[in-house]
């Protein structure tokens, strides 16, 4: 397997902004004891990146990442577990080694920010004063769009899009069910959380059933009249998972949005009219930017507005905005990787504003990896520059249908060395792949 390291993994995100995190990022900094707070709500993709940026460039900053989950699980990898492919433990970490680089972990909800004091309080009844605040607190689901759909009601039907006890539900029910049983797969509508993950997730999901129930079916209802990689996944469809998956696309004449569910009855009826009885129902409502963004005032409509050049708050001062949260140009999709690349930036301006030192132009780069079968990846990327408000994209790439076997099987080699990069680069550990190529 062709092995991504840390420092691979930084030459892969394209130098987004400051580059990869290292002790000398920001070189030497001369700054007081205490001087300089910066607040982080989110300790994801975006949110975790940005500590570890920080501390890891100046030890002496004070920065602190309110998170009310004790371990993170990744949604991009999620889908492989429900394949069968990854352990639960495989897609969860912790924060130990952000604390050990001296980042204040608080675990707690992030309740409400007083923009004008510069505050954010919490649920535990805390108040934490920042210089910069740095919101990446993912999504919110819209449960009142469906009828008869509701937080409670998806522990029956789960959605498992905010990972964690949802994956774990879902997966569960997956093993329960009986050979010869009906999956209803239910996508949102755009914008939402990973634009490939629904596709993924069906292919995952089909693997298991060919593999373990294969006289059962998975039906893909979808609001949308097409996918990110769609020729792709379709060509999928047919050689993998034929007679398996039944995909219903939106038209002119049939809209395929999930209206209501019944969660006793286990039916799930479509605004085409088409009405399903499911043995297991994964449903994923339309989104939103995280509550504690809109509590802040930095959302308009769903999402928060902000600017290319450095995720600041188009709305409030002194706040950045990153990750699944924002509105960005549709170019852009709401990724792991995309959270990440716009962390450094995030981290480069924070440096420049609070500790005057160099401010890099602004470079952001997406890679989107979807596993499809065993050894076998497609992938969707490329790089962005803020210009005029709008992104001046190069270097795109999106796999197509009729790429050989060999060419999947290395983007899936990629992906996992990918993996191990980006999470290692999260949460301050050290990456085993690194370690196995120093050996």
């Amino acid at each position: 397997m062709a092995e991504i390291t840390r420092r691979d993994f930084g030459q892969m995100i394209g130098g987004a902004g400051i580059g990869f995190v290292g002790a000398s990022t920001f070189g030497s900094f001369a700054i007081a004891q205490g001087a300089a707070k910066v607040v982080i709500v989110g300790g994801g993709a975006g949110g975790a990146s940005v500590a570890h940026a920080l501390k890891r460039a100046e030890p002496k900053l004070d920065v602190t990442l309110i998170e009310i989950n004790p371990q993170y699980t990744t949604c991009f990898f999620s889908n492989l577990y429900l394949g069968g492919f990854r352990t639960f433990n495989s897609i969860t970490h912790n924060y130990d080694g952000l604390k050990k680089l001296g980042v204040k972990v608080v675990r707690d909800w992030a309740s409400d920010v007083d923009t004008a004091k510069r505050s954010v309080k919490t649920a535990g009844g805390r108040a934490f004063a920042y210089d910069k605040l740095v919101l990446s607190p993912g999504i919110d689901l819209k449960y009142a769009g469906i009828e008869g759909y509701s937080k409670e009601a998806a522990a029956i039907m789960p959605h498992a899009w905010l990972p964690g006890a949802q994956t774990q539900l879902l997966k569960s029910q997956l093993e329960k069910m009986k050979d010869g049983g009906t999956v209803v797969l239910a996508p949102p509508n755009n914008p939402y959380r990973c634009p490939p993950g629904p596709y993924e997730r069906a292919c995952m999901i089909a693997h298991y059933l060919k593999t373990r129930k294969p006289k059962s079916k998975l039906v893909i209802v979808d609001p949308k009249k097409a996918f990110s990689k769609q020729p792709a996944f379709t060509e999928a469809f047919d050689k993998y998972y034929k007679g398996i998956i039944e995909l219903n696309l939106s038209n002119d004449i049939d809209d395929f949005s999930v209206v209501r569910v019944d969660t006793k009855a286990k039916i799930v009826v479509t605004k085409a009219g088409k009405t399903i009885t499911a043995d297991v129902a994964n449903i994923v409502p339309n989104q939103r930017a995280g509550t504690i963004a809109h509590q802040a005032g930095c959302a308009d409509g769903d999402w928060c507005p902000v600017n290319l050049e450095n995720f600041s708050s188009k709305k409030v001062a002194n706040v950045y905005v990153l990750g699944d949260a924002t509105t960005v140009p549709v170019e852009m999709p709401k990724s792991g990787f995309t959270a990440n690349s716009q962390a450094k930036v995030v981290a480069n301006d924070i440096a420049a504003e609070l500790l005057k030192k160099e401010r890099f132009p602004a470079r952001y780069r997406n890679t989107c990896w979807s596993m499809v079968a065993p050894d076998d990846s497609i992938k969707v990327g490329g790089n962005f520059v803020p210009k005029d408000g709008k992104w001046e994209t190069s270097g795109n790439f999106v796999t197509k249908a009729g790429e050989d076997a060999a060419t999947h099987k290395a983007n899936f080699d990629e992906s996992l060395g990918w993996y191990s990069g980006i999470t290692a680069d999260m949460f301050a550990k050290a990456d085993p792949a690194a370690a196995k190529k120093k050996a």
